[in-house]
């Protein structure tokens, strides 16, 4: 007889089965500090708190993680809540497929302690959070009635979780699916203009990554992206605009890949004047990173800078929009700092996104100061500022850039809120104390 598989081995799918057979349609995973252990909901799924409390890499005393089977589709949708010292967890909501329900808890943790450092980093008085939704394959997320509903569900999960977490836009979301989300809940950013919001902030993303690729060349001595060859994993929200910018700057050739073969097309048709090369891949295909070049933006999804891929990369920078891209941030990034390509950490120059969320509750100005603060070279948290800073600091002490943005962003996040202290614990707390599950 052959050994059942282990709950973490399971598919999204699988794993739904085995909930429901269980009759467990929400579940939680919160970090006691007290005592140290991270606890579940059910006695039958401690195994898995179990795993991710003795994981070294992706695991950080995340607070809470709350998680829920939509009553149609059998979807899991999670909210992965990580520090909340500074504020509510915010970060925005990825719909994605996942082989593995650890593919999908690593990710989730990953990008919840990603936006952690991203918020404090931009001094923003927000700790970090992430919304994931697991595809299921046997439906068809195009059709707009069964987006609608699963957004909607997730919009619930989000009044249900009382404000410790506040949702956005992400891969795989768009500004129609956060209307859905917003119909079920105020805990959330980035809604279409018609409704109050600052609808899709990708365009904002794009010019923040511009600006730390500009630190980066500033800090080898280069004058700027003129008559510089670049290449772009992914043309979504943020590349695609970013292809905009770059030849904006003057670069002179721009080599892209995405896997959707529509857009594909469509930016071949929109950049035909441009020295552009574009063609669609299959998930999991890296061959861009052997694309000869000077800068290199990755733009798709997370942990694609690993030892399998970083020996293929030609270029002199890596900067981009994935969140997340270093597989292991301390060794990944000394594999990178090892072959003297400059790494410009993805939580620092991707923070555009959660910045345009962050002013949503304050009103709308033109040429917004404290946007547009961000974007430039002189303000002490520019995102160039910062760049230069923790390059130097790297160079300095010999340690990558990563590094020395992590010690950063870790110090910064553990400052309280100066008005409501480390509500988002308390909140937690509650959700606990009144049995959420």
């Amino acid at each position: 007889m052959s050994r059942p598989k282990s709950l973490i081995s399971l598919s999204p799918q699988e794993f739904v089965h085995f909930l429901k057979a269980e009759n467990i349609s929400r579940f939680y995973f919160v970090y006691d500090s007290k005592n140290n252990v991270l606890k579940s909901s059910h006695a039958q799924l401690q195994t898995i708190a179990d795993f991710i409390q003795s994981d070294k890499r992706d695991f950080m005393r995340h607070e809470g993680m709350f998680f829920q089977i939509t009553r149609h589709y059998d979807t899991l949708q999670g909210a992965f809540v990580h520090r909340t010292n500074r504020g509510p967890g915010a970060g925005g909501l990825r719909y994605w497929n996942y082989n593995t329900i650890e593919d999908y808890l690593r990710d989730g943790l990953r990008l919840a302690k990603g936006m952690t450092r991203k918020n404090a980093l931009a001094g923003l008085w927000w700790g970090g959070g992430k919304g994931v939704m697991a595809h299921n394959p046997a439906v068809d997320k195009s059709d707009p009635v069964v987006r609608a509903s699963l957004y909607q569900e997730f919009g619930e999960l989000m009044t249900s979780l009382r404000g410790c977490y506040v949702t956005a836009e992400d891969v795989g979301t768009s500004v129609t699916d956060m209307a859905n989300v917003f119909s079920k809940t105020r805990f959330t950013t980035c809604i279409p203009p018609a409704f109050g919001g600052s609808g899709n902030p990708s365009i904002a993303t794009a010019r923040g990554v511009i600006c730390g690729m500009e630190a980066a060349l500033e800090f080898i001595g280069d004058a700027g992206l003129q008559g510089k060859t670049v290449a772009v994993q992914g043309m979504g929200n943020v590349g695609g605009p970013l292809l905009r910018f770059l030849f904006d700057k003057k670069a002179k050739k721009v080599v892209a890949c995405d896997i959707d073969p529509d857009l594909v097309q469509q930016l071949k048709g929109e950049l035909s004047d441009k020295y552009f090369e574009a063609s669609m891949v299959s998930s999991g295909d890296n061959s861009i990173f052997q694309a000869e070049c000077d800068i290199f933006f990755p733009c798709a999804t997370g942990a694609i800078l690993n030892p399998r891929t970083i020996p293929r990369l030609r270029a002199r920078i890596v900067c981009g929009a994935a969140n997340n891209q270093l597989e292991d941030s301390d060794s990944d990034g000394q594999l990178l700092c090892d072959r003297g390509i400059i790494y410009v950490p993805d939580f620092l120059t991707n923070r555009m996104g959660i910045v345009n969320c962050a002013n949503e509750q304050y009103g709308y100005v033109n040429d917004d100061p404290y946007i547009e603060r961000h974007l430039t070279k002189d303000w002490e948290y520019s995102i160039h500022q910062m760049t230069l800073k923790i390059l130097q600091e790297s160079k300095a002490t010999g340690d990558p850039p990563t590094g020395a943005a992590i010690r950063m962003a870790d110090n910064l996040s553990l400052e309280n809120h100066p008005i409501f202290g480390h509500r988002g614990k308390q909140v937690i707390d509650s959700l606990v104390a009144d049995r959420w599950h």
